[in-house]
């Protein structure tokens, strides 16, 4: 039996945002184009608006660029509002960079570019597709991807640990402007960045507060690709072994990489390792419900995202508390900073 208009209605709104769910991989795409073209570059750095032509000549190719695939996915990605678009008097398309476009141009010092290249790789996109796998069978959804965790997975591959590593330095970038305007920072005379990395959050705080002597902290396949920084000094090892002393203890979206019972394991070698005149301060995400039930749609994604790579989760605020008990931190403070991301103190 045929349906009614009225019966369609709701039927086709809801296959709309079926169907938007179904291509939502589209948006990252472009932008990850975008970003290997350096369009938002070439936008930014042209002086004034600029047409297809101007932009498809300021690619670097060997070749001539395909300029109706460039009208193409230019079209979209001013339809997403990543640029704009306006036509001057004899009808030609001149585009404009929008507010969102700095922060996919490489030549910003915040830029999410090398972020957005590592999460749409083929080799960090393949743990999405074992999600229904590991739902029936258990286990972590990297390894059934990659038959070794992450972490194994980066010490063995050069590609993905470059991928890895440049796009963890990214998001420290972007995090050390609000970490650096940390009060407690002022007073600390040491800090330990467990997890830290090449070290360039750290290098960001010691050139702030350069009264802070400052260890990074990480595994030796990431410690190799650490540069000298002034202030820095890097050490190596493992976490889940031991801590290197301080009299604070820094990690930055580390804790969600990992189940509680790791976190659990991780925090009772903070607590050996902090002083007891200092403190661990955590930089991550804490899940708020809203009254309505909704949680912030970052915080959801990013929580997807650790299901995908890490076999971590983000975590509400119960949840930070009870790992943080069993870790020995019965004190707690929680700063919101920006989305979903805060800054936890926990005090022995």
């Amino acid at each position: 039996m045929a349906l009614s208009a009225e019966e369609m209605a709701p039927l086709a709104e809801s296959q709309r945002a079926i169907w938007g769910f179904m291509l939502a991989f589209a948006d990252s795409m472009a932008i990850k184009a975008a970003i290997e073209l350096r369009l938002p570059d070439i936008i930014q750095t042209h002086d004034g608006p600029i047409t297809l032509s101007q932009i498809a000549s300021s690619i670097s190719t060997s070749s001539l660029p395909n300029t109706d695939y460039l009208f193409r996915i230019m079209r979209y990605l001013v339809n997403k509002k990543i640029f704009s678009a306006t036509m001057d008097n004899n009808g030609k398309t001149l585009y404009s960079p929008t507010p969102v476009t700095i922060w996919i141009s490489n030549d910003f010092e915040l830029t999410l570019a090398p972020m957005i290249l590592f999460q749409n790789h083929p080799l960090a996109q393949a743990s999405w597709h074992c999600f229904s796998k590991c739902v029936k069978e258990g286990g972590d959804c990297f390894t059934a991807a990659h038959g070794c965790d992450v972490w194994e997975f980066a010490s063995k591959n050069g590609v993905y640990n470059k991928l890895l590593n440049d796009g963890m330095a990214c998001t420290s970038n972007l995090s050390s402007t609000f970490v650096a305007q940390y009060e407690g920072l002022k007073t600390m005379r040491s800090l330990v960045n467990v997890g830290g990395g090449t070290g360039q959050l750290l290098a960001s705080i010691v050139e702030e507060y350069p009264n802070i002597k400052a260890i990074n902290f990480d595994l030796p396949h990431v410690i190799e690709m650490a540069p000298k920084l002034p202030g820095v000094t890097h050490v190596v090892g493992d976490m889940f072994e031991s801590i290197p002393a301080g009299e604070n203890i820094l990690l930055k979206w580390i804790m969600h990489d990992w189940s509680d019972k790791k976190c659990i394991q991780i925090l009772k070698n903070c607590h050996k390792a902090v002083s007891d005149n200092g403190k661990v301060v955590l930089v991550d995400i804490v899940l708020r419900q809203e009254k309505d039930g909704s949680y912030c749609d970052v915080g959801l994604k990013a929580d997807l995202l650790m299901l995908a790579n890490t076999g971590g989760k983000e975590r509400t605020e119960q949840e930070w508390k009870n790992i943080l008990n069993e870790g020995g931190f019965t004190r707690y403070n929680i700063i919101p900073v920006i989305l979903s991301t805060c800054i936890i103190e926990a005090y022995p």
